[in-house]
């Protein structure tokens, strides 16, 4: 990710001086910390409720504030609580950044003046140090957008110290934070009590950098993490009055290991490479390569916007790439796009190892069916279909389980789509186990369903959505019949075969554990 410090100085507008410097001495004399962390934010506009002003000062880099797409000038403000001095602002944009922007302050959020300007904004971390502004609010005002949509910040931090009547002193970091305890799922950590001048009130915990909980007492524990995980922890203090102290130093910590020695593991995810970077598939590629997959599936749309050679030389290979070798692909609709020139120039004989997209192959007591589900989705592919009957009839393995891009039951903004019945009934003949999909950007895993979406125990086909990959997420679901979990959050599934049984997990880009499933036991 780019990083750039950009010194500032306070400037007018139109002659009138709104806010005030302060001299670096009575800046250096105040401890610096965190100051906008969960304040009031207001903004000119959001893409949705999911992406309100809110998510940009929540210290989670997994959560963010978008505006709307149309419009001209879009700005992010937030109510600091009280005076301070400002010393510092710190900007972390999502791939929809401004090219140029103003950092602005108010006295009362209403008269703004600029106090730094950008005009060459190149996106990736922005960090405009130097300021020594005295104010109450800050304003990111963003004037040139770099891309066709709105701007959107994962985080605004805005840095300094209280001032004013009241309690401003924060309390100390504290100090000796260590890992106490852990299973293969929770980790459990403990740190001295930070000391404050009149009491603190609690504490916020920090994986990653981000925040994941708090605790009223020096200890907390972790719950819902992926096993064999190497995580980092900080924790920081605050008191009654609202002052944050600063974060502790930063300590490592771990899940117990449970180890998969005893069966096969598979990485599954779909609609992946954004045609970005970095981005969210390079974080789910970091997941792929701490799973230490045997094999890889990919359930399409690999690669945006249009899956070409530039594209997937550009980005996929750049990150999910490094796995090629052991990658049992399919294409999507966005492969399609380029008439699968692409897909197959970059996969060669892995995606067509019999001249066609579309193939079978067995893992131990397991027979997996690779389709290309697009030419069934517009109309079109009876030899494809006529080949999967074939070819499932002539199956001997005890457990069958197939994946294709565009889902026949889908509780997604797509919704159930028809025309991949025929794929569909043949598994549904076969009494397959499951069937993993993408093309709608959310995980979705169902109780077996039969033919009409119905749920059916005893010889319906389990149906799992893992539109999880990299490209940005679809949360506007409803969760359909038989649907036993639904969410929108970037993740790889991590499939274990054991015999004739199967189970998985899928892990979030941050280590946790967003769903286990299995194990099941084949028909």
């Amino acid at each position: 990710m780019k990083r750039r410090i950009k010194q500032a100085a306070v400037v007018a507008v139109a002659g009138v001086l709104l806010v005030q410097p302060v001299t670096v001495s009575s800046a250096q004399t105040r401890a610096e910390s965190l100051l906008s962390a969960g304040k009031p934010t207001t903004t000119s506009s959001a893409e949705s409720d999911g992406f309100g002003g809110d998510y940009a000062v929540d210290s989670d880099l997994t959560t963010r504030w978008a505006s709307a797409e149309a419009g001209g000038t879009e700005w992010i403000a937030v109510d600091l609580g009280g005076p301070a001095i400002v010393s510092r602002v710190k900007l972390t944009w999502e791939s929809a950044y401004a090219k140029g922007y103003q950092i602005q302050a108010s006295a009362d959020g209403v008269k703004w003046t600029d106090i730094k300007a950008i005009t060459d904004g190149d996106g990736g971390v922005d960090e405009i140090t130097g300021l020594d502004v005295a104010t109450r609010h800050i304003r990111v005002n963003a004037t040139v957008k770099a891309t066709k949509y709105g701007v959107s910040l994962w985080e605004l931090e805005v840095y300094g110290a209280r001032t004013g009547d009241g309690d401003i002193q924060p309390p100390s970091a504290p100090a000796g934070l260590k890992q106490t305890a852990g299973t293969a799922n929770t980790i459990t950590l403990g740190w001295e009590p930070a000391q404050d001048n009149v009491g603190v009130t609690g504490y916020e915990i920090l994986r990653g950098g981000n925040v994941i909980g708090k605790s009223a007492t020096n200890t907390f524990t972790d719950t819902s993490l992926a096993s064999g995980w190497d995580f980092t922890y900080a924790v920081r203090a605050r008191d009654a009055a609202g002052n944050l102290s600063p974060t502790s130093a930063t300590v490592p910590a771990k899940t117990e290991d449970t180890g998969s020695t005893d069966g096969t593991v598979i990485a599954v995810s779909g609609d992946i490479a954004k045609a970005e970077l970095p981005s969210a598939h390079s974080e789910t590629a970091k997941v792929v390569e701490r799973i230490k997959p045997k094999y890889v599936l990919t359930v399409g749309d690999n690669q945006y916007d249009d899956g070409t050679i530039a594209e997937y030389r550009a980005y996929y290979d750049k990150t999910w790439g490094k796995f090629k070798s052991i990658t049992k692909p399919v294409p999507g609709n966005h492969e399609w796009n380029n008439k699968l020139a692409g897909y197959k120039q970059y996969f060669g004989k892995i995606a067509t190892p019999n001249g066609k997209p579309y193939y079978s192959y067995n893992i131990g007591d397991f027979h997996f069916v690779a389709l290309d589900s697009d030419p069934v989705y517009n109309g079109g592919g009876s030899d494809q279909v006529s080949w999967l009957r074939k070819d499932l009839a002539a199956n001997s393995k005890s457990c069958v389980i197939g994946y294709w891009h565009h889902p026949r039951f889908n509780s997604g903004q797509d919704g159930d789509q028809k025309s991949v019945a025929p794929l569909w009934n043949e598994f549904s003949k076969a009494k397959a186990d499951v069937v993993f999909q993408g093309h709608d950007h959310h995980y979705e895993r169902t109780k077996p369903l039969n033919t009409a979406g119905h749920v059916d125990e005893a010889n319906g086909v389990r149906s799992v959505i893992v539109g999880i990959g990299g490209d940005s997420l679809y949360l506007n679901f409803k969760a359909r019949e038989g649907v036993e979990k639904i969410f929108g959050k970037h993740g790889v599934m991590k499939l274990v075969l054991k015999g004739k049984s199967y189970s998985w997990e899928i892990i979030g880009t941050d280590g946790k554990l967003l769903d286990q499933a299995g194990p099941y036991t084949c028909r």
